[in-house]
């Protein structure tokens, strides 16, 4: 019983000083033979009976693995989700659990702020015109001309605020949580914001009572020619219908970083208005390198009050 998984799709084994220490007293720490998004059967196969302690991605950790893996005692994942994790299951079952939620917040708000900026000045759309002999001059616009709707005010959704404030843009926000919010950031009912926001960016984890939380009902709410952001989880959104929105213009332009099933393959991928990218939010390297070691060393800590491991 001395297995530990890392399950992430990369990992930098070499300079990671708390798994060193792991495996310097005697851990066999194993990594993700396919190099992506574990499927529910191939995270059980790898946990199997043996494995005490396991560093995440976002692979299901269900109720069933949970179950199949009768030695873990320790989740430590690297990011900020947690809905990957059944944590009444793991609590049921005295598994310790963790994750990183400061690490990656920097890295997903400068990556939302470069997808809106995309979409005002349709730089990605621009680029593919020229490549094919075109010479657009295509009008795009500002930042500071757009009132930016944020849902959700944590870690990310208040740096993506600070940002759209450096432009001078005005930001709206969403978030039943707070009662108060920073300086400068109003905030408003969730019909409100999809209202008056000339740009929408989401910010918060998922849950099954936020599934589809922009639907179709939600899109109509939404002023004729408003930028869609989701740099959160796929989940929150009904991707059919807003393909159905950008093909009928009511939405202008849209750029999403995650999706309800990755590797993603349904019909946004033909929506020219919309700007795809492959969950690469938190895949800064700086941001990459400090999640990691704060995973391990949560990884270790856990272990520590799991009693696996002496300080």
């Amino acid at each position: 019983m001395n297995k530990i998984v890392v399950s992430t799709s990369s990992f930098d084994f070499d300079h990671n000083p708390a798994i060193q220490r792991l495996q310097a007293q005697g851990f066999t720490v194993t990594g993700n033979p396919y190099r992506r998004k574990l499927t529910e059967d191939e995270i059980i196969d790898l946990l199997s009976t043996d494995t005490v302690a396991l560093l995440a991605g976002v692979e299901p950790l269900t109720e069933h693995v949970l179950t199949s893996a009768s030695a873990l005692r320790v989740i430590a994942r690297c990011g900020t989700g947690m809905d990957s994790v059944d944590l009444k299951a793991a609590q049921q079952r005295n598994i310790k659990v963790s994750n990183t939620p400061e690490a990656p917040a920097q890295a997903v708000a400068e990556l939302t702020l470069g997808l809106m900026l995309d979409c005002l000045r349709q730089i990605n759309h621009t680029d593919r015109s020229v490549r094919e002999g075109e010479w657009p001059r295509t009008q795009g616009r500002l930042l500071a001309a757009c009132t930016v709707g944020i849902v959700g005010l944590g870690h990310i959704g208040r740096r993506v605020a600070k940002l759209c404030q450096a432009f001078e843009a005005k930001v709206i926000a969403h978030d039943p949580h707070l009662q108060q919010a920073p300086g400068g950031i109003e905030l408003v009912s969730l019909n409100t914001l999809l209202e008056q926001a000339d740009i929408v960016t989401l910010h918060l984890p998922y849950s099954p009572d936020v599934r589809h939380l922009i639907n179709a009902e939600a899109i109509a709410h939404m002023q004729p020619g408003t930028i869609f952001i989701n740099a959160a989880r796929g989940g929150l959104v009904d991707e059919t219908a807003l393909c159905t929105a950008l093909n009928s213009g009511h939405i202008e332009a849209a750029a999403l970083d995650s999706f309800e099933q990755e590797p993603y393959q349904g019909p946004l991928r033909e929506c020219k208005q919309a700007i795809l990218t492959s969950h690469i939010g938190s895949l800064a390297r700086e941001t990459r390198q400090r999640m990691e070691i704060e995973a391990a060393e949560n990884l270790w800590r856990g272990m520590v009050e799991a009693g696996l491991i002496n300080e």
